[in-house]
């Protein structure tokens, strides 16, 4: 069973042979912790994935939560799996212990989590918004707030949630009309509608603490005018106690593709003019408050896009070695037996593809993990500055590429399977419903794309940038060490040579205010920044899949050989396609930009 979460095998070798996890036990906050207190959290963690979440993720699917009575009602696995999660300390896994914390590295967390995003990405959604709602509260809050609502959350008796979209506005957050006013004790009087929150509304927890944005009467326009304010489903009382229901209404619940054991709500916010919220730090700074938590909810959708991906491969995985059907085109005799169908090169090319996709983005998934440790208890100011600001670069990318390339790993497993493949007694065409929902969480790959090349590339004077063609000249210097890694280097390295010559090319035409043309073809971008980056971290991969061959531990051959093809497959496969999406974007090509609304 765990290996139809995630390859454990792999887990060690990112954790333990790529991130080095063992340094981290170096620095003081992580003293107390060893590969033994991290081998232990992942086994807690299998062990609660596969017992409590993987065996509803089906019936949570087929059965979607319901509106009734003005509550969403779900299935009563759900809050046992959640529980369990809660009692094992999984919520707070990288808070101190002074606060009751696992004091868990973020890396390590991160592994953690992945098995019960790969076991179920729905019943996980709850704990996981809590997080991040929890998060921004510490960060942001003032003492009374931490007191009446964080503790309880780090308690797991109160769950919380990000509510940003509105009917009207979309992603368009500049555009939302929710409104607060300030009343006479102090809080505020919110008034609003907002859609699609996840978790907005179940029986999982005493209270749901709601983050939501909105605008001061006095705002700004724009985005500069948002305001963040903390609204409870219950008011709570000054020593701790419920008091009575907000003036928040489950307004309903929409029905998804994927994710279907997750509320999708619709809120309504204030219609008896009762909706009290309580201001979180400064008015108007709202926005840049709450990208704390978007930021964290874009790396948690892309890992779970990566998770999404790497269950549909390794059931097809396993389907594809068990599955006899057909014969070699070599094989002319009909009375010859069946052969499994893992044995066709198509269906190696499918579980090849899927194989580097999806291990190419849970390593970067992974290693994004490592550099927020990194932000918080890197060894020097400078270290930890140049974490934030790589991290902050390649944000875009943990989120976009994930959430389209394992999703195309999605779509294999279901080729692989055949026609059982989009049948529902089979596993892999949920998980692609599933994940067909991240590449509009947490902003579009249209979105991240203008993120990426209208505002990342440049800032700081592109501190993030220049790391990371460091980062990547110094893997490529130390691959030729290996012979057998040249073919796998040198697209890399001309793939990167180009697109520096590109970027340098937009970068000066948004500098001189060609900012539509720049911007037009920034999802292609997007894709050819996103393949750079994971054919660095495959050939990082392949450096040490060499390392690991070097050692002659024969039980792991066949792991790294398994590497290094992977590694072959993407960098001389799918990394010199990009030449195309490059030249596209060297010529400042109009053809969608020009695009007349009347010519469709």
């Amino acid at each position: 069973m765990s290996e139809m979460l995630l390859s454990s095998r792999n887990l060690a070798f990112e954790l333990y042979e790529v991130l080095d996890a063992e340094a981290l036990t170096q620095r003081e906050r992580f003293a107390e912790h060893n590969r033994e207190t991290f081998d232990a959290a992942i086994g807690t963690a299998r062990t609660i994935a596969e017992k409590f979440f993987a065996p509803h993720n089906r019936k949570g699917d087929e059965n979607e939560p319901r509106y009734e009575n003005g509550e969403a009602v779900l299935i009563p696995e759900v809050k046992p799996a959640v529980d369990a999660f809660l009692q094992a300390g999984f919520l707070n896994a990288a808070r101190s212990f002074e606060a009751g914390g696992m004091q868990l590295p973020t890396l390590l967390s991160q592994a953690c989590f992945a098995h019960f995003q790969s076991a179920n990405a729905a019943s996980t959604s709850y704990p996981f918004l809590t997080m991040g709602a929890a998060n921004l509260i510490e960060s942001f809050g003032d003492e009374e707030q931490k007191q009446r609502y964080l503790q309880p959350m780090i308690d797991g008796r109160f769950f919380g949630t990000m509510a940003l979209t509105e009917p009207h506005a979309g992603s368009s957050l500049s555009d939302i009309r929710t409104r607060a006013e300030l009343a006479a004790d102090g809080t505020y009087r919110l008034r609003g509608n907002k859609i699609f929150i996840s978790g907005g509304d179940h029986p999982l927890s005493e209270n749901i603490v709601h983050m939501v944005l909105a605008k001061l009467p006095d705002a700004p326009s724009g985005v500069k005018g948002i305001s963040l304010f903390i609204v409870p489903k219950f008011l709570v009382n000054d020593d701790g106690t419920l008091g009575k229901r907000n003036d928040v209404l489950l307004a309903g619940l929409f029905h998804k593709m994927g994710w279907r054991g997750t509320t999708s709500t619709a809120l309504n916010f204030g219609d008896n003019g009762e909706c009290i919220g309580h201001l979180v730090g400064k008015p108007h700074q709202g926005l840049t408050y709450m990208f704390q938590m978007m930021n964290e909810a874009r790396i948690g959708v892309g890992m779970g896009a990566v998770m999404l991906g790497y269950a549909g491969y390794l059931y097809s995985l396993e389907y594809a070695r068990e599955r006899p059907q057909g014969r070699l085109p070599d094989s002319k005799n009909p009375d010859t037996a069946p052969v499994s169908i893992i044995q066709h090169a198509d269906v190696k090319r499918m579980l090849l593809t899927q194989k580097a996709y999806v291990e190419g983005a849970f390593d970067l998934g992974l290693y994004a993990a490592r550099l927020f440790d990194d932000t918080t208890t890197g060894e020097t100011e400078v270290v930890r500055k140049q974490a934030h600001e790589l991290l902050d670069l390649l944000t875009p990318i943990v989120k976009s590429w994930p959430s389209e390339f394992c999703l195309k790993a999605n779509e294999l497993a279901i080729q692989i399977l055949g026609g059982h493949g989009y049948t529902r007694e089979y596993p892999v065409e949920q998980y692609y419903r599933d994940n067909r929902l991240n590449p509009i969480h947490e902003g579009t790959h249209g979105i991240q794309s203008l993120d990426l090349l209208g505002r990342k590339l440049a800032q700081n004077g592109g501190a993030g940038l220049k790391q990371l063609i460091m980062l990547i000249a110094d893997t490529a210097a130390r691959a030729q060490a290996y012979e057998g890694l040249t073919a796998l280097r040198q697209p890399l390295e001309q793939l990167v040579a180009r697109l520096q010559a590109v970027t340098i090319g937009l970068l000066t035409d948004l500098g001189q205010g060609k900012i539509n043309s720049s911007l037009a073809n920034s999802a292609l971008y997007l894709k050819v920044f996103g393949h750079t980056v994971i054919g660095w971290r495959w050939l990082e991969q392949a450096i040490r899949a060499e390392e690991g061959l070097a050692k002659g531990n024969q039980p792991d051959v066949n792991f790294y050989k398994g590497k290094l093809q992977a590694a072959r497959y993407f960098l001389t496969w799918e990394v010199p396609g990009c030449h195309h999406e490059l030249a596209i974007l060297e010529a400042r090509d109009d053809t969608c930009l020009a695009m007349q609304d009347s010519w469709f």
